[in-house]
């Protein structure tokens, strides 16, 4: 059954199989066909895209799934959406679940901030909104002159954990860091659990370094300065031996974070809590990139479930790791399309939701 007014358009903007799937189902709950597009790659890995069907005038609106070349990812993205534009689509809006480049959204010593340079090119493109979830830093909102729709998938990882953890009243959410310590808090006040922080565990690259810390020199130099000034310096810093605030002895550990990447944070911190006593951990995250050999590391470990969103395609993983699960969040995103064609609030995909979620 169609659940819109006319003039919809729904394309989805991958070239590789496995990607096109969340856009399925989004046009399933819709009751609607997915446009007719052909984007594919020419000998020389250039992409080309082809609308096959008339925009003109319509609300095309373009899904777009991170496959494991990101890159390729993002060039058919902007295509996809440049062609609508030059084919005179009414509105252009941008489905990408997971907003790729999230993590380069603060300035590194000589880098830059690359999450800016995305929304540059996905504006000048011509997307006209934009439907994410979970961005890794809600601020990244501000680096777009477009509305952007940041949905959450929580209710539905909270749902997971009510639904399929028989026990899990006798759980503790755990923040594997004090960076997802408000995440953590999030979750516990709504579940009405307990929270644990592990603290002192060693920081990757993102956490430790992306905000300049490192820059100041270890040791004085006055070539450049002054011989009258004397500029002090920051003390560099030294992590404290790993502990975990808060008790998981007897208990359920329910790891939360936004994204799960890099696993070998994860793995350490479940061995953490084993050592203290948790005899289950759970990890529950948004999106799952699980890149490299991390299905492999996640079988090997402590871990005995990691729940994911199906932001990202990861039904290769999934074979070769049966700890790992999905639950499928297409029906937010599908109610967002609905709402935003009709010209409905959004404010109901946001209830419940606070200034610090």
């Amino acid at each position: 059954m169609n659940h819109t007014k006319g003039g919809l358009v729904i394309f989805t903007a991958n070239s590789h199989p496995s990607s096109r799937e969340l856009g399925k189902r989004i046009a399933e709950r819709l009751g609607v066909e997915i446009g007719k597009v052909q984007v594919y790659q020419e000998a020389n890995r250039e992409t080309r895209v082809q609308i096959q069907e008339s925009v003109r005038g319509k609300d095309v609106f373009v899904i777009q799934t991170v496959s494991k070349d990101v890159n390729t990812t993002i060039m058919e993205m902007l295509i996809t959406v440049y062609a609508c534009r030059t084919s005179c689509a009414r509105s252009i809006t941008g489905v990408l679940p997971y907003f790729p480049y999230s993590k380069q959204c603060k300035m590194r010593k000589r880098g830059s901030i690359v999450t800016k340079l995305m929304a540059s090119m996905m504006c000048k493109a011509g997307l006209t909104h934009l439907i994410t979830m979970d961005l890794h830093q809600k601020e990244i909102q501000g680096f777009f002159n477009i509305p952007v729709d940041n949905l959450r998938a929580s209710p539905f990882l909270l749902q997971y954990i009510q639904e399929e953890i028989p026990d899990y009243r006798n759980a503790v959410i755990v923040a594997k860091s004090p960076a997802s310590a408000k995440r953590a808090q999030s979750f516990a006040e709504r579940l009405r659990l307990g929270i644990a922080v592990i603290h002192g565990e060693a920081q990757d690259a993102e956490s430790d370094m992306v905000d300049g810390r490192h820059s100041p020199p270890t040791v004085k130099t006055t070539g450049a300065i002054h011989p009258s000034m004397e500029i002090p310096l920051l003390i560099p810093k030294e992590k404290p031996p790993i502990t975990v605030v808060g008790d998981v002895g007897g208990r359920i550990a329910i790891i939360v974070d936004d994204i799960i990447d890099d696993v070998d944070s994860f793995v350490a911190a479940a061995e953490t809590l084993k050592e203290r006593g948790a005899y289950k951990i759970f990890v529950m995250a948004t999106h799952g990139i699980l890149s490299s050999d991390a299905p492999r590391f996640i079988e090997e470990s402590a871990i005995d479930e990691v729940v994911v969103t199906n932001t990202i395609p990861h039904e290769l993983q999934k074979l070769q790791c049966p700890k790992i699960k999905t639950v499928d969040i297409s029906m937010i995103l599908a109610e967002a399309i609905r709402r935003i064609h009709n010209g409905e609030s959004m404010s109901y995909l946001f209830r419940n939701i606070a200034m610090d979620d």
